[in-house]
């Protein structure tokens, strides 16, 4: 599902359920483990299993993806990657770091946002802009989107930079169909000589489920718009199936974390089923 809104060069793997018997890892991932409870413990096996898979795809050998001391995984020398975990899906994403400059996914059930949170991960013009898409399609959670779509711009951003972002950093403008433009208005490098810099990326919306992703190519052209077979569609509305669980797709259960600096973590804290950089 997550590969319809990545460009050819990312490789993907996904799981809707963590294996009833958790997988062995490597040393250093299970030396990690040591705080957290069956749940957690259980979703950063899959994903990681997910994330060995898709390397293996790109050619690569089974390696550990500890990590790091910011939160972040440490992936393998020359790749780029990243994860995301939420109540009945995982996914990794990975890339060659000279194809692909980095990569950003996150995945969301697809309810509205705890009352009092929208205030606190968006600006102004980004809530009137959810109000408008909200009265003509109310069948999304417009909110809890554009928290995903933040969230996996966060995760593109963190590894290009080192610095952290904010919800009031970033500016988002959604396209219905399934596309969105995200502009970082923090100081910061400039990218590709630009400041502000943006991301192009994609969403879509199937199975309860909301999921977003950035992969970018540094400079010239459209980094997701290049290079699609024909004929697929991109997500959005227009990729929603059934609205229902698939057949493939067994309930569990997850957690959420911070996906920004302190001022904000109460905000994605307070959002249930939510996966961010540091707690991958």
């Amino acid at each position: 599902m997550i590969d319809e809104i990545l460009p050819p060069a990312v490789l993907s793997a996904e799981a809707f359920a963590d294996n009833p018997v958790r997988p062995r890892l490597f040393a250093e991932e299970e030396a990690q483990l040591a705080r957290w409870g069956d749940a957690r413990r259980s979703e950063f096996a899959t994903v990681r299993v997910l994330a060995r898979r898709a390397l293996g795809d790109l050619g690569m050998p089974p390696v550990a993806i500890p990590r790091g001391g910011n939160g972040a995984p440490e992936w393998p020398t020359g790749v780029v990657g990243s994860m995301t975990h939420c109540p009945g899906f995982r996914a990794a994403a990975v890339a060659h770091g000279k194809a692909v400059r980095t990569i950003g996914v996150d995945a969301e059930p697809a309810l509205s946002l705890p009352d009092g949170v929208l205030p606190l991960v968006s600006l102004p013009e980004e809530q009137s802009q959810l109000q408008r898409f909200a009265d003509a399609d109310p069948e999304v959670p417009w909110d809890r989107l554009l928290f995903c779509i933040k969230e996996a711009v966060y995760k593109a951003w963190f590894p290009l930079t080192k610095l952290w972002l904010g919800f009031e950093d970033v500016r988002v403008d959604i396209d219905r169909e399934g596309a969105f433009v995200a502009t970082v208005l923090a100081a910061g490098p400039r990218l590709d000589g630009n400041r502000p810099f943006s991301f192009s990326g994609h969403w879509l919306t199937r199975n309860r489920l909301l999921i977003a992703a950035v992969a970018d190519h540094g400079a010239g052209p459209d980094p997701i718009g290049d290079g699609w077979p024909a004929g697929i569609r991109r997500g959005g509305r227009s990729a929603i199936g059934d609205g229902g669980r698939r057949e493939d797709q067994p309930a569990e259960t997850s957690g959420s974390g911070p996906s920004g600096p302190p001022e904000v973590a109460g905000a994605s804290a307070a959002t249930p089923g939510g996966c961010s950089l540091c707690r991958c």
